[in-house]
């Protein structure tokens, strides 16, 4: 199983970035996947879910309204669009397999956003 994040960077606060999870070794298509982050000193913070075709997602309080996921199974991929990014939107994101997936990341994975002016 690979999970290979892509997207992120430093951005101004209410800026927007889209995150990519490039997903293989496993079948995809038949996977919920999840978006998760972790800032540094903090544990896993779970954010949204999507279930296997994209027709049902959640999403924690935290980024409702203002993240959204996506996935597209023709290229193995979940996106996280992210809009009106806060300072505390700082964090590690990672994504992973499974509904509701608190599970931290794997060494080495994910994308570090930073949202400072």
């Amino acid at each position: 199983v690979q999970l290979v994040e892509s997207g992120g960077g430093l951005v101004h606060p209410g800026g927007s970035l889209r995150l990519s999870c490039v997903a293989s070794g496993f079948p995809f298509s038949s996977y919920s996947m999840t978006w998760g982050r972790q800032a540094l000193g903090n544990g896993p913070e779970w954010l949204a879910s999507i279930d296997i075709n994209g027709g049902f997602t959640e999403y924690a309080d935290s980024v409702r309204g203002r993240f959204t996921i996506s996935r597209d199974n023709a290229k193995n991929t979940v996106y996280l669009q992210m809009n009106d990014l806060k300072p505390e939107d700082t964090a590690l994101y990672y994504c992973t397999r499974a509904f509701r997936n608190t599970a931290p990341p794997s060494p080495g994975q994910g994308t570090l956003v930073t949202v400072s002016s």
